[in-house]
C-alpha cells in the first residue's frame, strides 16, 4: 500500500505559500510509488493532482484530492547524432538541470535558467524565457497513462505544444502523469540572443559562453522578478495576449508606446505587464496579495492571504485591461 499522508499541510509546496491541505497526499520518488498509490484502495474515486514545486499553481482551498508530490529523480545523457539527449527525472529541480547541463558542455537551454518547479512540470506549461521555447528543445517524454493502465512515450507532436500550453493543460490534463523528460540539446549550438533585453546585458561579449547567457539571465530575472522564498508569487501570472495585425494596429492609433511582438503567423503579441502598468496597478496591495513593484506581471502574496483573494485581484486586473485595450488577458498557473 501507498504511504499516504492525511490532511497534508501544503503550504510549502506552492511558492504563493498558501495554505492548503490535502485529504491524501504521497511522496513519489520512483515509478512503483506512482502505480502503487494510484492502485491503493484509500484513493479509490478521488480527483488526482500532482504537484511538483508548486510554481505554477493557485491554490483556493483545501484539496479534497490524492495529491501526488512529485519526487522521482534522475539524469542521463545520451549521444543522438547531432544532439545530445538529456534525460530527467520528474522531480529534478528545472534551475539545477539547467546549471547541470551548461556545467557538463551541454548548452541549449540557458535562456531558461531561474524559472522555479521541475523537469516534470516544464512541458505541462511549454515554459519559455528570453527567447526560447522548452518545445524547442524537447525530444519526448515518458508518462504513465492512466486511461491505458500503462507507461507510454509522447514525442513532440503528441504533446501538441503551444503558447504556455500542451496537451497536459486540455485533455491530457487527467489522463498523463509525466515520470521524465527527454530534452535534445544541439552540438552545433550557438547562443539566443534575439531578446533586446539579454543581448543588452551581453553587450561587448562577441561571443557569450552558454554560461555568460545563463548568468545574463539570472541577473535579469533576480532584478525583475521576487524570490519565492522571500515573497510569495508564481513569476509571470498572466499570458502575453495574441491579437491579429489589423486589432494591433487600432490599438497604435491610440496607443503608439505599445509593447508588441511580431509573430510567425503574422499575428502579434502584446506585452501584457505593459498593459497592467497603463492601468495603474504595479505596485499596488491589496492586503496580503498584490502586484509587484518591480514588474506588473507579477502578482504576490505577503503572508496571510488566501488563493481566493488573490484570483479576485487577478479579475479586477483583467477586467480593467479589457476595458480600456479591448484585450482579455489570462492567467498561467493552473487554479486548483
Amino acid at each position: 500500500m501507498a504511504d499516504f499522508h492525511e490532511f497534508y499541510p501544503l503550504r510549502r509546496h506552492n511558492t504563493f505559500g498558501f495554505d492548503a491541505r490535502a485529504r491524501l497526499a504521497a511522496h513519489i520518488r520512483t515509478e512503483t510509488d506512482l502505480v502503487t498509490a494510484l492502485a491503493d484502495p484509500r484513493a479509490a474515486g478521488m480527483p488526482v493532482v500532482v504537484l511538483g514545486g508548486g510554481s505554477n499553481v493557485v491554490l483556493t482551498g483545501d484539496l479534497d484530492a490524492c495529491v501526488l508530490l512529485m519526487e522521482i529523480p534522475g539524469y542521463a545523457v545520451a549521444d543522438h547524432g547531432d544532439n545530445w539527449h538529456v534525460t530527467a527525472g520528474a522531480g529534478e529541480n528545472w534551475h539545477a538541470l539547467v546549471s547541470r547541463t551548461v556545467a557538463d558542455g551541454l548548452p541549449g537551454l540557458e535562456n531558461l535558467a531561474l524559472i522555479p518547479g521541475t523537469a516534470g512540470a516544464a512541458p505541462i506549461q511549454n515554459i519559455g524565457a528570453y527567447g526560447v521555447e522548452l518545445r524547442e528543445r524537447f525530444a519526448s517524454l515518458r508518462a504513465y497513462d492512466r486511461q491505458a493502465g500503462q507507461f507510454v512515450t509522447l514525442d513532440l507532436d503528441a504533446c501538441a505544444f503551444g503558447y504556455r500550453d500542451s496537451l497536459f493543460k486540455r485533455a491530457g490534463r487527467d489522463r498523463y502523469i509525466i515520470t521524465a523528460v527527454t530534452l535534445r540539446l544541439p552540438k552545433a549550438w550557438r547562443p539566443v540572443l534575439n531578446y533586446g533585453e539579454l543581448a543588452r546585458e551581453l553587450e561587448g561579449l562577441a561571443a557569450p559562453t552558454a554560461a555568460q547567457v545563463r548568468d545574463a539571465v539570472i541577473a535579469i530575472r533576480s532584478r525583475k522578478l521576487p524570490d519565492p522564498a522571500r515573497i510569495g508569487n508564481a513569476g509571470s501570472f498572466f499570458k502575453n495576449p495574441v491579437v491579429p495585425a489589423a486589432q494591433r494596429h487600432a490599438l497604435l492609433a491610440d496607443h503608439p508606446a505599445l509593447v508588441s511582438y511580431p509573430q510567425p503567423d503574422g499575428s502579434y503579441k502584446l506585452a501584457a505587464g505593459w498593459l497592467i502598468d497603463q492601468c495603474g496597478f504595479k505596485g499596488l496591495d491589496d492586503g496580503p496579495v498584490g502586484v509587484y513593484g518591480k514588474q506588473a506581471l507579477v502578482l504576490v502574496h505577503h503572508g496571510g492571504g488566501t488563493g481566493a483573494a488573490l484570483l479576485k485581484l487577478a479579475d479586477r486586473i483583467a477586467d480593467t485591461v479589457q476595458a480600456r485595450f479591448g484585450v482579455r488577458i489570462e492567467p498561467e498557473p493552473v487554479i486548483l
